[in-house]
């Protein structure tokens, strides 16, 4: 049998599928392993580049198979979906998989440590939360209303509201009052459970030295920082501050045929969760900055000639830009004077 130079493994739960190929290309073995196969199966062959998509425990994946000597390679599925000739099978997937991991212009997905992942799934566990709350708030405002009772806007209206129902203020039939109070437990409860959940992602911030640099950068807190600082790959692999924030899906989509070229809005390609938070960020500071009068000349500017929206996803791309450097570099952020 040829010697295996390169193998594309197809992720799954329970049955994995394995393409392999020789250095001239010839296909070497193609097979099924069960998932306590895997790690067996690859310890037996020689080292080699192993191609995977970044899906659901691809990153596991891709650390047990690095320890065992093997060099491993992610890539985003919609790069793969390219290389598939036909049909959607596991065999399939599998053969783009090695196809596609020895293209030249691939571009890939640095896998995250173990440390990394925990620190995303306390902020993936608090935005589900937040989530809940909302729906939770929603739906209290919504019941109070039916009754005539209109709270504020915002959290603490609804608050009020409740508190006001325990005290008496309204009169509501018995029935809904329990109902209310189901939905007043069930969102302290949460408000708890968020606030613990925050203060551990606010202890992981203090200890890392890039989430505290992150954090310098107007509209970048703790929970945005340390987001990034755990999302964020290592910053040599991007040439530039453009290309990390076309990594985040902030940059504008070419939309160009017959040499006309049209731009049709940001691609919001990348990580949902990190762009969202940026240009929460980026809002709040054109907040402060058009009600105060204060911030830099470019923000002025921005706010004159953009609308609020387009103004917060402009600021949040240079935001990224800024926040590359500093990775880069290793420096805090320094105000222009």
């Amino acid at each position: 049998m040829q010697e295996v130079a390169v193998v594309g493994l197809d992720l799954a739960k329970n049955v994995f599928q394995v393409h392999g190929l020789a250095a001239d290309g010839g296909v070497v073995f193609r097979r099924q392993l069960r998932r306590n196969q895997v790690r067996s199966f690859f310890q037996a062959l020689p080292a080699c580049l192993i191609g995977l998509e970044a899906c659901a425990s691809a990153h596991h994946w891709a650390r047990e198979l690095t320890a065992l000597g093997h060099e491993t390679r992610l890539m985003p599925p919609a790069y793969v979906k390219a290389y598939v000739k036909r049909g959607k099978t596991d065999a399939a997937d599998a053969e783009a998989i090695a196809e596609a991991v020895t293209r030249p212009t691939m571009r890939f997905v640095a896998a995250k440590t173990k440390a990394q992942q925990a620190v995303l799934m306390l902020h993936k566990t608090r935005d589900l939360l937040v989530r809940q709350r909302t729906m939770l708030i929603n739906a209290i405002r919504g019941h109070l209303g039916e009754f005539g009772v209109v709270a504020q806007q915002g959290a603490a209206g609804v608050e009020a509201a409740l508190k006001a129902i325990q005290l008496g203020a309204e009169d509501l039939p018995e029935l809904a009052l329990a109902a209310l109070r189901g939905l007043s437990s069930q969102l302290g409860a949460l408000r708890a459970e968020i606030g613990r959940l925050e203060h551990r992602i606010l202890g992981w911030h203090r200890a890392d030295e890039t989430s505290r640099r992150l954090a310098t950068i107007p509209g970048v807190g703790p929970i945005t920082a340390t987001a990034m600082a755990a999302s964020a790959p290592d910053p040599s692999l991007f040439r530039s501050g453009r290309q990390f924030a076309a990594w985040l899906g902030l940059t504008p989509r070419a939309h160009s045929s017959g040499g006309k070229e049209r731009q049709v809005g940001i691609s919001k390609m990348g990580d949902g969760y990190l762009r969202r938070l940026l240009v929460v960020g980026a809002t709040a500071v054109l907040r402060m900055a058009r009600q105060r009068g204060t911030g830099s000349a470019w923000i002025q500017g921005l706010l004159d000639r953009k609308k609020p929206k387009a103004a917060a996803v402009a600021l949040a791309n240079k935001t990224a830009r800024i926040a590359w450097v500093l990775m880069s570099r290793k420096e805090c952020f320094r105000p222009a004077t």
